[in-house]
């Protein structure tokens, strides 16, 4: 499966900013989805991940509250709604699909495929 993350930008603190993973090659019902993000000088670290049909997430404890996960089958494209923005979300943020995987992986791992990242920037 290929995958094309998009919607990074620069936002002020306290403003929201919607990525969005866009899917080709394979249904997207049939893999798992997550968004992981990586800041300079740190590992790459899980923010969020989704079940094959949408009814399960899971969340770092550092977004839980104002991060989204989403997907739409029908358009084989996952979202992530980052709402109430801090300058300690300012990363490279990159989805990824696990397309062996039943529940949700937290570590890269457990993904097989991966994306390019956007950058989000979020200024004080």
């Amino acid at each position: 499966v290929q995958l094309q993350a998009s919607g990074g930008g620069l936002v002020q603190a306290g403003g929201s900013l919607r990525l969005s993973c866009a899917a080709s090659g394979r249904t997207s019902s049939n893999y798992v989805m997550g968004w992981f993000r990586q800041a300079p000088g740190k590992e790459r670290e899980f923010v969020a991940g989704i079940s094959r049909s949408g009814d399960s997430t899971y969340y770092a404890d550092s977004v839980k509250g104002r991060f989204t996960i989403s997907r739409d089958n029908a358009k084989n494209t996952a979202y992530l709604q980052m709402n109430s923005l801090k300058p300690e979300d300012s990363a490279v943020y990159s989805c990824a699909a696990a397309t062996y995987a039943w529940t949700i992986p937290s570590k890269p791992a457990g993904y097989n495929s991966w994306g390019q990242g956007t950058l989000v920037t979020v200024s004080s």
